[in-house]
């Protein structure tokens, strides 16, 4: 029986537009998407601070320097979450009613801005009972290491556990680690997922 939901969220529960946030640095910065592209890919930013190995200020003043990006503080907040368009993949009455009878996780691999932004203006986190992160928990999935840290918040066995995440290899990571997974495709196929598990 399932006892334990743990969701996603980036590509789950909100979109990412990628794309979009490319073309925003592009366009403070004064460069091309190609050259950004080649600019970060010769440094580990971005993973280094989903981490946790960087605080914000850090992961600020590192990126800015590597881009050439002369954004106070507040200025880079607001285009680093320029990633999240408006709109939800998942509606929040899908939490509402499973927080009744469920205990609801949020396993991610995300950075202190982005959940910063999403945990103040996302609905949807209200109703979760615990949060895993890879910033907090200093690991990122699909290391086992960070699901563990997941069955330990949910608070049962792993196989008590349903997981739902958009990346095939972090659906795998959690079933490697016992974890009942499968990866999302769609508000649709996530209500039939659950109601074959007799979750709704």
């Amino acid at each position: 029986m399932i006892k334990a939901l743990l969701f996603d969220l980036g590509g789950v529960i909100v979109p990412l537009d990628f794309q979009q946030l490319k073309r925003n640095f592009a366009t403070l910065s004064g460069r091309s998407i190609p050259e950004l592209e080649v600019r970060l890919a010769a440094t580990d930013l971005p993973v280094r601070y989903e981490r946790g190995d960087l605080d914000s200020a850090s992961f600020h003043a590192e990126l800015s320097r590597t881009i050439g990006l002369d954004l106070d503080f507040p200025a880079f907040d607001r285009l680093w979450n320029s990633l999240f368009p408006p709109g939800t993949l998942l509606p929040e009455s899908l939490f509402q009613t499973l927080k009744q009878t469920h205990r609801l996780i949020l396993l991610s691999n995300t950075n202190e801005l982005h959940f910063r932004h999403l945990r103040a203006t996302l609905p949807h986190l209200s109703h979760f009972h615990g949060f895993v992160l890879s910033y907090e928990v200093r690991v990122m999935k699909p290391d086992p290491g960070i699901f563990a840290r997941a069955i330990e918040a949910a608070g049962c066995a792993p196989e008590e556990c349903f997981y739902i995440d958009d990346v095939e290899k972090y659906v795998e990571g959690a079933r490697t680690a016992g974890i009942d997974a499968v990866r999302f495709e769609s508000a649709e196929q996530v209500e039939r997922e659950l109601r074959k598990r007799g979750v709704l």
